[in-house]
């Protein structure tokens, strides 16, 4: 497959969307000067907070199964009854899933995704991927949250006495992890008059008839780089057409299943990267490199903004010798044209292992576009890759 751009004609256009987006050096030290405040309150090296809001379950609809590899614990074909502890699950949870799950919070009515959806297809426990519940099971209700008539089998939802908040009700849980879903009443539709009041964070939906869109698995093709801040790279490369999906995780270091705690305090020798997955019908190693290029600075060691630290390195990591000629080559074509002030300190290091980051990181930018780290240093790389890659954009 050819190029899908000529190298002087793209990074022209960098130079103009630059200023477009004033990414300039000053401006740029302005706003790595205003993070660096904003850390004192809310901020730890990536701009990561406990808090998420406005969260999205991503489903992976491939085979009616979808892939949560920053949770051990989740199965939509193991019916195994889960003893795993509260400490356990908040580590494998989003905040805001844990606290819905395991403390029984409630989200806000008629603000969940799933509420009002028509769509055909099943629905799963989204803390352990248990099967809950079926399409035609579901009826449109006017209390705001995701309601259903019957279970999907009989040991899928279990109940237990809530005397919480001065009213007596009935607590719905998850058979295999016994979550918190919802509350079960008796004002439903017949034939069981039952209403299952669902929260809408609490359940992943595939459906029905999904099948792999992006190309066969002979197509596909995986690369793993590292930019900077995963949240970033993530975010951008899940708008790249032909790219199937984007796992946020760590590679080059010494220590076994690193979690994001012990990444940061830059020890362990990991950084912090993304594992693309693509379709080679559709786009190709060349334009990869192209975006990876164009979304970070790789001419500053150790670091991107405000981020510091060997955990965000500017890196690649190849898998066989062909991925790093290719990488060999677009660094020395780069350094040649001079296309960057100062020469590119991309490390080219073999995969040796890529180890998922926790949940709550997969995704994030599009589940936690609020937050003031996506606005002010995710958001302008979005703009600047839509710019200078409007003709590759996902439909």
């Amino acid at each position: 497959m050819k190029p899908f751009w000529n190298l002087h004609d793209i990074f022209k256009r960098i130079s103009v969307v630059n200023l477009h987006h004033n990414l300039n050096k000053i401006t740029m030290k302005n706003i790595f000067n205003y993070l660096a405040i904003l850390s004192l309150f809310a901020f730890n090296a990536c701009g990561q907070s406990t808090k998420q809001t406005a969260l999205t379950p991503k489903s992976s609809p491939m085979e009616n199964t979808i892939s949560k590899p920053g949770n051990p614990y989740y199965s939509n074909t193991d019916t195994k009854k889960l003893n795993v502890t509260d400490a356990e699950w908040k580590k494998v949870l989003s905040p805001d899933l844990y606290a819905v799950s395991r403390n029984a919070d409630t989200e806000r009515a008629f603000t969940g995704k799933l509420w009002d959806s028509e769509a055909k297809g099943t629905y799963y426990c989204a803390a352990c991927g248990n099967k809950l519940f079926k399409s035609d099971q579901k009826f449109a209700s006017s209390c705001g949250w995701p309601s259903f008539f019957e279970q999907e089998n009989k040991n899928s939802v279990v109940y237990k006495e809530d005397n919480s908040y001065g009213m007596k009700r009935i607590e719905a849980l998850c058979g295999r992890c016994d979550g918190h879903l919802g509350h079960l009443f008796d004002d439903g539709p017949k034939p069981t008059g039952k209403r299952y009041c669902m929260n809408s964070i609490a359940l992943d939906f595939v459906p029905d008839n999904a099948t792999i869109q992006n190309g066969t698995k002979d197509n596909l093709e995986t690369i793993t780089l590292g930019g900077g801040c995963y949240w970033c790279t993530e975010a951008v490369y899940e708008k790249l057409d032909g790219v199937q999906s984007v796992v946020s995780g760590f590679a080059g270091g010494k220590n076994e299943n690193p979690t994001y705690e012990e990444v940061c305090t830059g020890r362990t020798g990991h950084a912090e990267v993304v594992k693309i997955t693509y379709d080679k019908t559709k786009t190709n190693l060349d334009e990869i490199f192209q975006v990876f290029f164009t979304v970070h600075d790789p001419t500053t060691l150790n670091r991107q903004g405000a981020d510091v630290g060997t955990q965000y390195r500017s890196v690649i990591f190849y898998k066989d010798e062909e991925q790093k000629q290719a990488a060999q080559s677009i660094i020395s074509q780069l350094n040649t044209e001079k296309v960057y002030d100062n020469p590119i300190v991309t490390t080219l290091e073999p995969l040796t292992k890529f180890y998922v980051a926790e949940d709550y990181h997969q995704n994030y930018y599009e589940n936690n576009k609020n937050q003031q780290y996506c606005q002010m240093v995710i958001q302008p790389k979005i703009e600047k890759f839509e710019k200078i890659f409007k003709a590759r954009l996902k439909k």
